[in-house]
């Protein structure tokens, strides 16, 4: 077959390419990582982890204070502080990808001990 520049050569199809996508969300979580390892928890303890649980201790502490002192509600943030700790680790490990300093992928440990931290 002709592709579009005229070359000869096959032609993949977005339903080809997608296949492999497809599969990989049929499986579930645990099936996804059952081949990786759990690493030991010397490793769990990062810098980073800590760093981000530090600053959204912070932050999360002057928001309770706050609305506590003002309202009388103490509410529970704990999704948030997730959310949140999610969203910092993973840009964080995206931005040292492309600058070349990543020496460790973000794992699940390392949020599960972000939101530890934090609450």
């Amino acid at each position: 077959m002709a592709s579009a520049n005229g070359e000869s050569g096959t032609v993949v199809s977005g339903l080809e390419d997608n296949r492999g996508e497809e599969e990989r969300e049929s499986l579930s979580v645990e099936q996804i990582f059952e081949s990786k390892s759990v690493p030991p928890w010397q490793e769990q303890l990062t810098f980073r982890a800590f760093f981000v649980s530090f600053v959204l201790g912070i932050m999360f502490s002057v928001i309770v204070m706050r609305f506590n002192l003002t309202t009388g509600i103490i509410p529970s943030l704990n999704v948030s502080a997730g959310l949140l700790g999610f969203f910092f680790v993973k840009s964080w490990t995206k931005f040292l990808e492309k600058v070349g300093a990543l020496k460790q992928p973000f794992t699940r440990q390392e949020n599960t001990v972000i939101q530890t931290c934090v609450w």
